[in-house]
């Protein structure tokens, strides 16, 4: 394997109409991504619903991560992360339009 390098901090200016995913790894039972929003959200209605467990971390700008059964939108900001355990439906409420929300996310099975 080469070794690879970048910088998670570099938000590219894409089409603001799309998130901008980049792989940084993949191996079996491991996947690391990071994600540019432009303000994207999830569509009215839709949750997430994953077979793995996802941790994410919000490294810069700003987003509402809403989780089936709570009443209220988790506002994250730089900084904050959560974990997501495999098929806990949850969607994305906003992000942030003044600057891109840069996530990073660390895919992995769930236990057992």
């Amino acid at each position: 394997m080469l070794a690879s390098s970048g910088n998670l901090f570099d938000a590219e200016q894409g089409n603001p109409d799309e998130e901008v995913v980049t792989l940084i790894l993949e191996m079996p039972d491991l996947k690391i991504e990071r994600i540019v929003s432009f303000g994207q959200h999830s569509p009215l209605g839709f949750w997430y619903d994953q077979s793995w467990s996802e941790w994410v971390m919000l490294l810069a700008g700003s987003a509402g991560l809403c989780f089936e059964g709570e009443s209220a939108v988790r506002i994250l900001k730089p900084g904050d992360y959560v974990l997501i355990p495999a098929h806990q439906k949850h969607r994305i409420e906003w992000t942030s339009q003044s600057h891109p929300a840069i996530w990073l996310a660390i895919h992995f099975p769930a236990p057992g």
